[in-house]
C-alpha cells in the first residue's frame, strides 16, 4: 500500500500517513470551507489501511488551528481508528498554554473507548 502525504499551506494541515510504520500524522491548521472534499482521501486511505487486522497505529495530531467543520472530521477519523482490530494510540500534541487545544484533546479522548490517548503538551 502506497504512503499517503499532503503538504500543508494555508488553510490546510501537512497530512503523513506512512502504511510501513503505522505513523498517522496531521499538523498545522484546518479552517477551509469543503472538509469533506479534502477529507475523502484520507478517510478512503484509512479505510484500507484498516482492512488488515492486528497492526500498531500511532495517531499524531499537532494542530495549532481547526475550524467547527474540521473537527467533525477528526472525530470521523478518530471513530475510524476506535473501531479497529489492533492496537492504536492518539498522541494528542497541543502547545502549551494552549487551554482551547487541550480541552479540544479532553474531549475527543472521551468520545473513544478503546484508543490509548495521550495529551502532551509541547
Amino acid at each position: 500500500m502506497e504512503n499517503f502525504y499532503i503538504e500543508g499551506s494555508t488553510y490546510i494541515p501537512r497530512v503523513d500517513f506512512n502504511s510501513e510504520t503505522g505513523v498517522l500524522e496531521i499538523e498545522g491548521e484546518s479552517y477551509h470551507e469543503f472538509t469533506m472534499e479534502f477529507f475523502q482521501p484520507m478517510f478512503d486511505w484509512i479505510n484500507q489501511y484498516l482492512k488488515t487486522d492486528g497492526r500498531t497505529i500511532t495517531m499524531n495530531f499537532k494542530m495549532s488551528y481547526f475550524n467547527t467543520s474540521s473537527s467533525r472530521r477528526f472525530l470521523e477519523i478518530l471513530e475510524k481508528l476506535d473501531s479497529y482490530n489492533g492496537k492504536v494510540v492518539v498522541n494528542w500534541y497541543y502547545e502549551e498554554n494552549d487551554i482551547d487545544m487541550l480541552e479540544s484533546g479532553e474531549e475527543y479522548a472521551e468520545d473513544v473507548e478503546t484508543l490509548v490517548f495521550n495529551l502532551i503538551p509541547y
